[in-house]
């Protein structure tokens, strides 16, 4: 029996960016919060503290900060016909685990959605017709427009202090910026991070070819800052300890930096840390959520917290975990198409090719975010007319830290041990680099999130079973960007290229991959081909909301961040607008 708990106004499951964010905007509209993580409370000062903190073999190799596969994983297959296996260790994207959740160990990349793909099949369709469009790429609209999200990405920006140069302010082009990106109405808040010698040869090149290169947009703040939540985050180190990594000198932006110290000294906020959230609370009746029942993971006590109004800011595979076992919407069916819960599962599309050059590059200066990209093929920024797919990417020169165990790239032949290998990693350690494709994921009719029949997680309940390959659509949109990758590396006048690696196979979970799963409760105006409306709001319970990528219908050819992020303080805004005078559907079905 599980011990009941005093009702709150809302009830928070995941205290990363979404749920920070939600849960200041809540607590400021004066309503009493709180805030459950699934693992412990971390703090910069005590847990990202120099020397600990650069410890690679611990926080790269063994994933400290990561979820606990033994509590928790989750199990993979191809298609829907074959039997899917648990994730023993972690591959190419672990799921981070504490407060902050991924925004402690994120390399700090910070996109703006291009505003034709968050209308994507209106925009594909008005440009190459209903008919261009196959009938397995269910691609949707997101419900929501540019124009709409702009001052929340601009609101998160300034949260972050994210580096960067405009491209387009207030629709003027500005010298120096992203020429493709949708119009901003202020500049970046801090100046653009220092170029890196592997970004300088990548914007020559970029540039020899024809293309547009410009700063990546990062929330590795390139100066002191002090956020309008009056929390200051110091000039980045150029340390290279980013992806997996919590930041000693508080540049790279993370909730525990900008939120959390805010949200912990607000009497109607309370974080409850090891708080391991085991189902939702639904009468389906009432279309309502009543609240959740969470297990105390230092006691093992079983409780249960009863709130107004219910919020899932957890990770995808969470989010749909919880919806599909308290039985909230209809589970996705591949072969006939219908349901929604666990549709339009989405991962990223990348390949790269490694540079080996003469000129020396220190391998230890570097950032999470690459110092510099193209866009000129990211979404619909170029004709597709008759290529056979859509989508597209963005181009980077990776170069993000010179960390001695896994940062040892050799020319193409070289033995993987031995004196010949010792030899070819001392020569070429400082004068390596990759360029880079991080690709879009549109979403397929095969690729899906469930439950798995078989496997259960430590509290009994089964797994996520993820179904996903690449797509012919995948397939072609990589061979395409990784010939656009190629095109910039010839002209980087490199001594010996690598070999480049378009995703023309199958997916796994080794390398080259990224962490940004999207999908699975996706947003839309049609409750027939969405979980939630365009305000994040749950078709089958009003008073249930569901923050993150889950809610993307397809993954743009950018990081998840940023997007999710604006969406947040979208839906935030909503509910504190418009729901809380008049709570119940802010959207008829």
């Amino acid at each position: 029996m599980a011990t009941k708990m005093k009702s709150v106004d809302a009830v928070l499951v995941g205290m990363g960016w979404t749920g920070s964010i939600m849960a200041r905007e809540l607590t400021k509209a004066g309503l009493t919060v709180v805030g459950l993580e699934r693992g412990a409370n971390r703090s910069p000062k005590e847990d990202f503290a120099l020397p600990g903190i650069r410890d690679e073999l611990k926080y790269r190799l063994r994933h400290q900060l990561m979820l606990d596969t033994a509590t928790e994983t989750l199990t993979m297959r191809h298609m829907p016909n074959e039997t899917a296996a648990p994730m023993r260790r972690w591959g190419a994207f672990p799921m981070g685990d504490g407060v902050g959740g991924a925004g402690t160990h994120w390399n700090g990349v910070t996109w703006r959605t291009l505003p034709s793909e968050l209308v994507l099949k209106t925009h594909l369709t008005e440009r190459y017709g209903r008919n261009a469009i196959p009938a397995d790429l269910t691609i949707q609209d997101f419900g929501v427009t540019y124009d709409e999200l702009e001052p929340h990405f601009d609101r998160f920006e300034k949260l972050c202090g994210t580096s960067g140069k405009a491209g387009n302010l207030k629709g003027q082009f500005q010298e120096g910026g992203n020429p493709f990106e949708g119009a901003r109405s202020d500049e970046y808040p801090t100046k653009p991070l220092i170029m890196s010698q592997a970004g300088l040869i990548f914007t020559e090149a970029a540039k020899k070819v024809g293309m547009h290169p410009f700063p990546t947009p990062s929330s590795n703040v390139s100066t002191a800052y002090t956020n309008p939540e009056g929390q200051t985050l110091g000039a980045c180190q150029y340390c290279g300890h980013c992806e997996y990594f919590g930041c000693e000198s508080n540049s790279k932006a993370s909730p525990n930096i900008c939120l959390m110290p805010v949200l912990n000294a607000d009497p109607k906020f309370e974080l409850r840390a090891n708080s391991y959230v085991k189902n939702l609370v639904y009468d389906r009746q009432a279309k309502k959520v009543t609240g959740v029942i969470y297990i105390n993971r230092q006691t093992g006590e079983e409780i249960e917290q009863p709130a107004d109004m219910v919020v899932l800011c957890a990770y995808p595979f969470n989010n749909v975990s919880l919806l599909l076992s308290a039985g909230i919407g209809v589970p996705y069916d591949p072969n006939s198409g219908k349901g929604v819960v666990g549709k339009n599962f989405c991962l990223q599309t990348m390949s790269n090719v490694q540079l080996f050059v003469e000129q020396e590059i220190n391998p230890f200066i570097g950032t999470g975010a690459n110092p510099a990209s193209v866009d000129d093929f990211q979404g619909d920024n170029f004709d597709h007319a008759g290529l056979g797919f859509f989508g597209g990417g963005y181009l980077y020169p990776s170069m993000s830290g010179g960390r001695p165990i896994q940062v040892r790239a050799t020319p193409p032949g070289t033995p993987r041990w031995g004196s010949e290998w010792k030899k070819a990693t001392t020569d070429w350690y400082n004068h390596n680099f990759a360029i880079s494709a991080h690709g879009t994921s549109y979403a397929w009719r095969t690729n899906y999130l469930d439950l798995d029949p078989t496997y259960k997680d430590a509290i009994g309940r089964p797994l996520v079973r993820m179904t996903f390959n690449y797509s012919e659509n995948d397939r072609k949109m990589s061979v395409f960007l990784t010939d656009r990758v190629m095109e910039v590396a010839r002209a980087a006048n490199a001594k010996i290229l690598g070999n480049p690696n378009p995703r023309t196979g199958n997916f796994d979970n080794i390398s080259g991959q990224s962490s940004h799963h999207t999908g699975g409760a996706i947003m839309g105006t049609d409750p027939s081909t969405s979980v939630v409306n365009r305000y994040l709001q749950n078709w089958e319970a009003s008073n249930l909301f569901v923050m993150g990528g889950a809610v993307f219908p397809q993954n743009p050819g950018y990081n998840p961040t940023g997007l999710l992020a604006a969406l947040a303080y979208w839906s935030a805004q909503a509910i504190t607008t418009q729901y809380l005078k008049a709570p119940g559907p802010m959207m008829q079905a």
